[in-house]
């Protein structure tokens, strides 16, 4: 995202006017009849960045924990987020015991396309992406705007989704999304002027814990140091911007009509998705279950990572 932040403050000055803003080793045994796979064990931080082609993109994606079997979870990403924006604690936890797949959206980082420009066309890339690998039912992980996509994806496709995760988000038309932007942007200020990655200001509060888990976190995201993912461009971070605006000003859905079992997080202090989205979604959804992290912010996962995935096992396995 450093790259990013860079290009960010030429693009902002420009328009300044206008806003501030295998490798995977397997061996087929016959077992009872049965086929077993026996897959070399991976980590977040060396898992192989695979593609795979469908409606005319290529996209980008890593995949382990097959072992496990089970509904595979689909990690759904952030604003300007690729592969290693995600925090290895939180993959691994969770490939400890399922099968994970994490994939860049059309346009963003490795994956090819033209950027899409609404949550909606998001959803639908979504869908692709998992209708390609064959997977007929999945468990969905969003985070910011990846718990937005896997609002629309259940609504367009309910029979397709088992269980939702759904961590620093909120509904269509909730308060402050349309302008995530804003925040954005300025945080990317704050993060040139201070030579920091701009996600301790965005994710995290500005108390000693929260510092000291912004320092954590930006140290596990850059453990991966061998292929690493592309970073989003200029031109796709706007456009996924003009989709969080969209969805910010966008009429409520019905979301009463989501059946699904669904985990909603956050931190108690979200200043980029406010925090008053999470009740909002835990109250809408009839089949919900809370969790609110003290002194945390829109990363609070990240902050209490190892109790978070804790619950998201217990969850999942229910």
């Amino acid at each position: 995202m450093r790259g990013l932040l860079k290009k960010s403050l030429i693009s902002i000055a420009l328009t300044v006017s206008s806003s501030i803003y295998a490798d995977v080793n397997t061996a087929m045994t016959q077992n009872s009849g049965a086929i077993v796979m026996a897959e070399k064990q991976y980590q977040w931080t060396t898992v192989p960045t695979q593609f795979i082609s469908a409606d005319g993109v290529s996209f980008a994606y890593r995949e382990y924990g097959q072992q496990n079997g089970g509904t595979p979870v689909i990690f759904l990403n952030h604003l300007a987020a690729v592969l290693d924006n995600w925090d290895p604690r939180i993959i691994d936890g969770i490939a400890a015991k399922h099968h994970v797949v994490i994939f860049d959206n059309r346009g963003v980082g490795a994956s090819t396309g033209e950027p899409a420009k609404s949550i909606e066309q998001m959803a639908d890339d979504a869908i692709t992406f998992i209708q390609a690998k064959g997977f007929k039912q999945v468990d969905l992980f969003g985070f910011s705007m990846g718990g937005m996509i896997s609002q629309e994806i259940v609504l367009k496709q309910p029979q397709l989704i088992r269980k939702m995760i759904l961590s620093g988000t909120g509904p269509a038309g909730g308060t402050g999304i349309s302008t995530v932007g804003r925040v954005s942007n300025w945080d990317l200020v704050r993060g040139m002027a201070t030579r920091q990655d701009p996600k301790v200001y965005l994710f995290f509060t500005r108390t000693e814990n929260g510092k000291a888990a912004a320092k954590e976190f930006v140290q596990r995201i850059n453990e991966r140091t061998e292929n690493r993912d592309k970073e989003i461009t200029i031109s796709a971070y706007r456009a996924q911007l003009k989709a969080l605006k969209k969805w910010g000003n966008k009429k409520p859905a019905d979301l009463s009509i989501i059946q699904q079992p669904v985990l909603v997080a956050n931190g108690d202090h979200d200043r980029m998705v406010p925090t008053v989205n999470t009740y909002d979604l835990a109250k809408r959804l009839p089949n919900s279950a809370l969790i609110i992290y003290p002194d945390a912010g829109h990363g609070g996962i990240f902050q209490f990572h190892d109790d978070f995935v804790k619950q998201s096992l217990t969850f999942l396995a229910k």
